[in-house]
């Protein structure tokens, strides 16, 4: 699975803290090393009628290596890491120039502080990366960094399985995931919640009851030789219903794709993974929908 670089939009926060928890399970469950960032506010974005003093820019910056070294000494010693220092126009943009730079195959973000524990909910940054980053974003749920064992393997991929463009992309990154991990795989339905809007109850449950099997049944078609999946229908009167009566492991990771509004290469959160957010108590990757040149 390359690149083998995780990024890991680090600050000195518990959101922060809840990132660097994830990065530290996916680096370890998939071979890979650890990239801090910290980005710090380019210069072109500061009040340009007040400079700043070369002494501010420097003791930020210092600051900075520190917050990193401090979290570097956290990371068990198997995993390799280093911290950056980086500036940028917004700190999304500066992770997206950062994983570009690493060829990372991650970028990894903390949820929101208002979020409730075990749950996620989407802060600026990451609200910014799911609508722009042609890279990956995996969304660390509240309370990561208390509540996870950062030993605790990836014991489950899930990948949620639609109808819209993308599904072969994100098919295969939930393969190239399990078999990094070792884990097992499991294809979710989310047919009854993906189709467009306006149809009548009646041609909801149409598709439900058949296109929903046919997709997961083309979808375990089209796995490679070798690779074995479960196969789950997720039912309920909406998405967040639904995702709360699926089974969930503490050692998963749920993989979704961006939505057809997505410009080729790069994230948009859609509608029902948006929703899926509000009850999943496990870490969610968002994939883009189509693969960018080079990428794995």
């Amino acid at each position: 699975m390359s690149p083998s670089s995780i990024v890991i939009g680090y600050t000195a926060t518990p959101a922060g803290a809840d990132a660097l928890a994830l990065g530290v399970r996916l680096a370890r469950g998939l071979g890979m090393r650890l990239d801090l960032v910290v980005v710090l506010p380019a210069e072109g974005t500061r009040n340009a009628a007040v400079p700043p003093e070369r002494a501010y820019v420097d003791h930020i910056r210092r600051q900075a290596q520190e917050w990193l070294r401090t979290a570097s000494a956290t990371i068990p010693d198997d995993i390799e890491r280093m911290g950056h220092v980086r500036f940028g126009d917004s700190f999304a943009a500066g992770l997206i120039a950062a994983a570009e730079e690493f060829d990372a195959r991650l970028i990894v973000v903390g949820a929101a502080g208002t979020s409730a524990f075990g749950r996620h909910r989407l802060g600026s940054v990451a609200s910014d990366l799911v609508h722009s980053s042609p890279i990956p974003v995996a969304l660390a749920t509240a309370g990561s960094a208390e509540d996870v064992d950062l030993a605790l393997p990836i014991t489950r991929v899930s990948a949620a399985i639609g109808t819209r463009e993308g599904s072969d992309v994100l098919l295969e990154e939930a393969v190239a995931f399990t078999r990094a991990s070792g884990g097992s795989l499991r294809l979710i339905s989310l047919v009854p919640f993906d189709t467009p809007a306006g149809l009548d109850t009646a041609a909801i449950t149409l598709v439900r009851n058949s296109h929903g099997g046919d997709v997961l049944a083309q979808a375990r078609e089209a796995l490679p030789a070798g690779v074995e999946a479960t196969v789950e229908r997720a039912t309920g009167d909406s998405v967040e219903d639904a995702v709360a009566h699926l089974p969930w492991e503490p050692g998963e990771i749920v993989l979704v794709g961006s939505s057809r509004l997505a410009q080729p290469r790069r994230l948009f959160l859609g509608s029902t993974a948006a929703k899926m957010l509000h009850e999943l108590p496990v870490p969610m990757i968002v994939v883009p929908r189509t693969r960018g040149t080079g990428k794995a």
